[in-house]
């Protein structure tokens, strides 16, 4: 097959497009004719990427969010067929997306959603589901709460909007004033300009903070809290010590779950969700897909790997 690799750990410049060997799905994997891969540009930075248990794991294959049509069922992968279209995360911490084949855990998919593309599902997977456990999971969102979106414009942001208006949240959202008319396509009950204005919650505090900015953001947002009740998630860091009741804030990173993908797979169909797409490329320009992320003032949305 052909595929993205790099035989060294390093940037963009050390991603070349060759063949390499087929991969075989074991008993509890499936084997993905990938169709699109999306491409999250901080993955090269991460060790996962490159070890697994401490062990150097070169050459790499890139992208850990997909979707394609499942080619090969393992013996114990539950009752998925060939040709089902899936899409999903990879883990980790193994050969990813970028390329014509990926074997993926069971567990780690579900049916692509009927409303979206492959490119658009290979763009929601990471971040539409990292909203969706910070929302559902980790914030515990009722309906009728009000909900502020720190970065409303980032990857994740764009769905944490999205997630929290159809789970029946109130919701604000922050971001640069050039993205204030696309964050307000979003749902948003209220948009505001993260370098001018000051979120003013109703009754006291937001009843959930979505933080995917960090740093001085993160510090300040704990005061936006409802007394007692409020809670807030953090997707960049744990949370540090400092003033404040730090113990209503958590962190968490991203965990693939079946039921959870096709729940998110639901809603995206239900709302008709946007899911913004910057920029694709063909396999053959991966290397330059990645380079794409040091591009000063990229519109919003995910950049993706046309493979089929």
């Amino acid at each position: 097959m052909r595929a993205l690799r790099s035989h060294r750990r390093g940037g963009p410049e050390t991603l070349v497009v060759e063949s390499a060997d087929r991969p075989v799905p074991g008993p509890r994997d499936l084997l993905v004719a990938v169709h699109a891969a999306g491409v999250t540009f901080g993955e090269l930075d991460w060790d996962e990427s490159w070890t697994r248990d401490g062990r150097d794991r070169t050459p790499v294959i890139p992208s850990h969010e997909f979707s394609g049509v499942v080619t090969e069922v393992g013996a114990a992968a539950g009752a998925w067929r060939p040709g089902d279209e899936v899409y999903g995360l990879v883990p980790f911490d193994q050969d990813g997306a970028a390329a014509e084949y990926a074997v993926v855990p069971a567990t780690h998919l579900a049916g692509r959603p009927a409303t979206l593309s492959h490119t658009e599902a290979a763009a929601l997977s990471l971040s539409g589901l990292t909203a969706w456990q910070a929302l559902t999971i980790h914030a515990a969102l009722q309906p009728g709460e009000q909900v502020l979106v720190l970065g409303a414009a980032g990857g994740v942001g764009v769905y944490a909007v999205q997630v929290a208006t159809a789970l029946g949240g109130v919701v604000t959202a922050t971001c640069r004033s050039r993205h204030r008319d696309f964050v307000g396509t979003l749902g948003a009950h209220e948009v505001l300009d993260a370098d001018a204005d000051i979120p003013r919650p109703d009754g006291g505090g937001f009843d959930v903070v979505i933080d995917t900015v960090g740093g001085a953001v993160l510090d300040t947002a704990f005061a936006l809290l409802r007394p007692g009740s409020g809670r807030l998630v953090t997707l960049t860091a744990p949370v540090p010590d400092g003033p404040g009741d730090r113990s209503r804030g958590t962190f968490f990173i991203v965990a693939a779950d079946t039921d959870q993908l096709d729940g998110l797979a639901r809603m995206a169909e239900r709302s008709a969700w946007r899911v913004p797409i910057t920029a694709t490329y063909p396999l053959a320009e991966g290397r330059q897909a990645y380079a794409s992320g040091r591009t000063r003032g990229r519109a919003p949305g995910k950049t993706v790997i046309t493979v089929r």
